[in-house]
């Protein structure tokens, strides 16, 4: 019976899940499978793999075959060189010792790129969000301004109605204060003071 260690879906439709299997190549991809050795989330930032090591090692060496995404995972998660130094053991070519210390050097490395890579994507979100807060300064201070300058144009309209309506009720009080001010012009006589000539 040919055996491959491969992904089994899971999850809700637009969200894969997988579980990661040892299964009969003949079985479906969401069929029976032999045993679970592990889960891959790829909707995770780096992608989250939870593997029993022990198994998938023991897997690999009795002669499973692994679909590329999985051989990738394996690769990731350094099982596929702890076959390889395995191998190298039993070949004589370095002991036991060695090819932990080669494993715990190779992980070390690992460990630091990962955090390198987390710490460059915390950096790089302070950065876009501390970029959105200058912007939305920006916009806020436009706003700002764009308020006041109404504010202001509004106040101005509102002086120059008040101005224009003082104005205006002095213009009033001066012309209802003109006709009592004139001077009164004289009373013509009814009749003429010169006598008429007398007649002859």
């Amino acid at each position: 019976m040919a055996t491959k260690i491969r992904l089994q879906r899971g999850g809700r439709k637009g969200y894969a899940f997988y579980s990661i299997v040892i299964a009969d190549v003949r079985a479906p991809r969401d069929g029976k499978f032999t045993e679970k050795i592990g889960t891959y989330d790829p909707n995770q930032h780096p992608a989250k793999v939870d593997l029993k090591f022990d198994r998938a090692l023991y897997w690999l060496e009795t002669g499973a075959q692994p679909t590329d995404t999985v051989r990738n995972i394996l690769s990731r998660e350094g099982v596929l060189l702890m076959k390889h130094l395995r191998g190298g053991v039993k070949k004589g070519a370095f002991d036991e010792a060695a090819a932990q210390a080669k494993f715990e050097a190779w992980k070390q490395a690992k460990e630091q790129k990962l955090n390198q890579i987390s710490d460059k994507d915390a950096a790089d979100k302070k950065a876009a969000a501390q970029t959105r807060l200058e912007a939305e300064k920006k916009v806020n201070e436009a706003i700002a301004k764009k308020v006041s300058e109404k504010k202001a144009a509004i106040e101005a309209a509102k002086a120059e109605e008040l101005k224009k309506a003082a104005e205006a009720a002095a213009a009033e009080a001066a012309a209802q204060a003109a006709p009592n001010d004139a001077p009164e012009a004289p009373a013509e006589d009814a009749a003429p003071t010169a006598e008429a000539p007398a007649e002859a």
